[in-house]
């Protein structure tokens, strides 16, 4: 297990890293022209993403296309994720491009008394990331908590960019890697080697 001190200054590097992306316009077109196609060729109902924070990837324009763009008789939904308290579960509620916002705990913008959703693909917004799935976030450990309460479990699809790559990022006990995570120029699917190591959901 990396010592937490150790944690906390690669997580530091990583956001200065993404704070100061060079060509951050062209990278964010190639992220969201990637993501666009993954959510084509996975085709969820109900996606659950996320509020941009300190340098994240913006989807809102992505799954608000994709909101748009459903075929004929297909119902699509979108949802952002609300904290009810720090070591609860997230809990998502509908979001539209034009639902009204208001602030929430941690000063992030959620959605104004809307309803719950089950999300079946979740975009998750990672710090650092791993080729086999592991993710650095932020510390809370939100998302680890959100992915054992849910049940049946969504998919996961980390968003990051190449430059938050790390080599090797040793898993926890409550670690739960991703299925896959899309990058400005890539697409890396967690190899079923690498499921098979990591703890259980149970």
């Amino acid at each position: 297990m990396e010592a937490p001190a150790a944690k906390a200054r690669l997580r530091k590097a990583l956001l200065d890293a993404r704070r100061t992306l060079e060509d951050r316009a062209a990278r964010d077109a190639a992220l969201a022209a990637r993501l666009s196609g993954e959510l084509v060729r996975r085709a969820p109902r109900c996606i659950g993403f996320y509020w941009p924070i300190q340098g994240e990837f913006d989807a809102r324009d992505v799954v608000a296309a994709w909101l748009a763009q459903a075929p004929a008789g297909a119902t699509r939904s979108a949802a952002l994720p609300v904290v009810t308290a720090p070591d609860a579960p997230l809990v998502f509620h509908r979001w539209t491009p034009g639902t009204p916002m208001v602030e929430g705990r941690y000063r992030i913008p959620v959605p104004r008394d809307t309803d719950v959703l089950a999300p079946d693909l979740l975009l998750v917004p990672c710090v650092g990331f791993t080729r086999d799935g592991l993710r650095l976030g932020y510390g809370g450990g939100f998302y680890d908590r959100t992915l054992h309460a849910m049940s049946p479990a969504p998919r996961t699809l980390g968003i990051a960019y190449d430059a938050l790559e790390i080599a090797q990022l040793r898993a926890e006990a409550h670690d739960l890697a991703l299925d896959a995570v899309v990058t400005e120029s890539a697409t890396f699917v967690r190899p079923a080697s690498a499921a098979s190591a990591l703890p259980s959901r149970s």
